[in-house]
């Protein structure tokens, strides 16, 4: 787990929040001994499993109530649990090249997946500058006129972006936010320094490198890979984007949208551009477009933030997994407060590492959430699953299973899973599926770039051929290169486009998205057929499918025990992620918009 994020864990990151006083872990002199190893590890075990609540609820904390004092709290727990982390890492290194079991070989690989920082001073300035990024994250602002009475939170300013139609507002709310992280640059820019000294204090090039090494190959071997995959989903990518260009010009005029070129970033519905759903009124199809509208229905019944969760819940249960326990309930935080900042980006929370699991998250009536809260459950249950595991196998094969999850889960909320609901009187029209399947790749295959991009722009952060000045120029190169999108304004100096995204501030690897997105559809097309569904792939729902339930549920079991690759391949036949199910679900859409865009294009001409 990366502290201060403790929702969706990573091999790479699980011992930064469990980690316990090690000075008994110090290395004797004598040739260690497969029985030393053994020793060592159980030991590291116990003591992580004794400290990890401590830390985890000074993390929940400071998510739930921030304040100075709370960031001062989780930075010291964030300093103890890096002092311990990193010294129980630098004694794992002295057992390497010993014959062990697997198990006890896999738990020595992870242990010395992280970074240490031996001078003290530097421990507590990086346990700080993690707390206080976030916090200034969560805390951020834009006041349009300069008074404090006019502020907009992010929450605001997103809506204004999801709902507006005036390119000026639009503007407005997308500059706003996004200068705010200027603030906090400098911290950043101070934070890689040390994070880098640290992984290359256990061995790393730099911190990326230390990143990619997570998944169970070499840190070069892994690029390559992200590479692969996007190339097999571009195609599909590129011609969403060339739809969405066409009729975004429809709508905003070619003074606003070019006839080529990247697209203006404030134009797509959210801050970030990393999901067009919010435009789907302007891009849907003129025939074959459902009019069902889930944020009408919920709001039309009042649906509340527990309800809505509880509808996620019954999703697993019908796959015969188990009800959340009752704490769950009382001690997650559901919905706003009036009275306090909070981080409102959600995440799954397990505090004891055995049934006082949690959802923090700002749940409203909205579609959107209501498939957020659906993933967000996925995690949960990934976490209840593997409690059984020990404390280093407590985590998800690799950290793009653990957003997997939940995901592939939401792709079974078809039109058949509503009307189970009671959300949808009566099936749509045959001809509706390329509206669905357009408002599904409006979040999933938009998504795609975004998530490779981001790391990409990190990686080459940590290795340092980004330098500070230069953030946010190649930040948009980057951009534009891969999702054809264009800063909306000039840059000015100091600027940190890229804080202005929680990832980024908070330190979260964001390769896990992208894997995830390819993943998903993989392990769905897996269960489709363990339910013995037959017929177009974006058309199944395996809900009340205990035979697929069981066969997620075994690998949700697994934990982070065996490399992922074996984990995949029990779960789906396959050891390799890849778009191939993606494009297979996608594949009447590309279809379509392929033949759209040829129209388009032929209007556009004519003018």
């Amino acid at each position: 787990m990366k502290l201060p994020r403790l929702s969706r864990p990573a091999a790479l990151f699980a011992l930064t929040a469990i980690a316990a006083a090690t000075n008994a872990l110090a290395a004797p002199k004598a040739k260690p001994t497969v029985a030393d190893a053994e020793k060592f590890i159980s030991a590291t075990e116990a003591r992580f499993a004794n400290e990890y609540e401590n830390i985890v609820r000074a993390q929940w904390i400071g998510a739930n109530f921030i304040t100075d004092d709370t960031e001062a709290i989780a930075a010291y727990f964030g300093e103890k649990a890096l002092n311990s982390q990193g010294e129980a890492a630098l004694a794992a290194r002295r057992y390497n090249g010993l014959k062990l079991k697997d198990d006890a070989a896999r738990k020595l690989k992870l242990l010395q997946l992280t970074l240490m920082l031996s001078d003290p001073k530097e421990r507590a300035d990086y346990a700080s500058k993690q707390a206080t990024l976030s916090g200034a994250y969560g805390k951020a602002k834009y006041c349009p006129s300069g008074a404090q009475d006019s502020c907009l939170a992010l929450g605001e300013l997103e809506k204004i972006l999801a709902t507006s139609r005036d390119p000026v507002k639009l503007l407005d709310a997308w500059t706003g936010w996004h200068q705010q992280a200027r603030g906090y640059k400098q911290r950043y820019v101070d934070y890689v320094t040390l994070s880098n000294k640290g992984a290359r204090e256990m061995g790393f090039a730099d911190t990326g490198a230390l990143w990619r090494s997570q998944y169970d190959m070499k840190p070069e071997q892994f690029a390559a890979e992200m590479e692969r995959m996007w190339q097999q989903v571009k195609p599909l990518y590129e011609s969403l984007h060339t739809y969405t260009r066409l009729k975004l010009r429809q709508n905003y005029g070619a003074a606003v949208v070019p006839a080529s070129g990247p697209v203006p970033a404030h134009l797509f519905g959210n801050m970030w551009s990393q999901d067009w759903q919010h435009i789907y009124p302007l891009l849907k199809p003129a025939t074959g477009a459902s009019g069902f509208d889930l944020s009408r229905v919920l709001v039309e019944r009042n649906t509340s933030a527990k309800e809505m969760t509880q509808y996620a819940e019954r999703f697993y249960t019908s796959l015969g997994m188990p009800k959340l326990p009752a704490t769950f309930w009382t001690r997650s935080l559901l919905t706003k407060p009036a009275d306090r900042e909070v981080v409102c980006h959600a995440s799954a929370w397990s505090l004891d590492r055995l049934d006082d699991v949690r959802i923090k998250m700002c749940i409203r009536p909205t579609a959107e959430d209501f498939k957020v809260i659906h993933h967000e459950l996925g995690h949960t249950y990934y976490q209840l699953a593997y409690k059984q595991q020990p404390i280093l196998f407590q985590n998800g094969a690799n950290d793009g299973f653990h957003e997997a999850i939940g995901d592939t889960v939401a792709l079974s909320m078809t039109p058949s899973y509503y009307r189970q609901l009671g959300f949808m009187d009566k099936a749509p029209e045959p001809n509706a599926d390329i509206g669905e399947l357009l408002q599904v790749a409006l979040s999933k295959v938009a998504f795609l770039p975004f998530a490779y991009s981001v790391d990409k722009w990190r990686w080459d952060v940590y290795a340092g051929k980004v330098k500070p000045e230069d953030y946010d120029k190649t930040w948009w190169q980057l951009r534009e290169q891969y999702m054809g999108v264009s800063r909306p304004a000039p840059m000015t100096a100091g600027g940190f486009d890229a804080g202005a995204k929680y990832h980024v501030a908070a330190d979260v690897p964001y390769a896990r998205y992208f894997l995830a997105h390819l993943l998903q559809f993989q392990l769905h097309r897996s269960l489709c057929a363990e339910a013995g569904y037959k017929g177009p792939l974006h058309q199944c729902s395996i809900y009340g499918s205990q035979k697929a339930g069981a066969k997620l549920q075994a690998l949700l079991e697994m934990g982070a025990s065996k490399p992922w690759q074996e984990a995949l391949k029990a779960a789906t036949g396959e050891d390799r992620i890849d778009g191939s199910a993606l494009l297979e679900y996608f594949a009447p859409l590309k279809t379509w918009l392929d033949e759209q865009n040829r129209q388009l294009a032929s209007v556009e001409v004519k003018k």
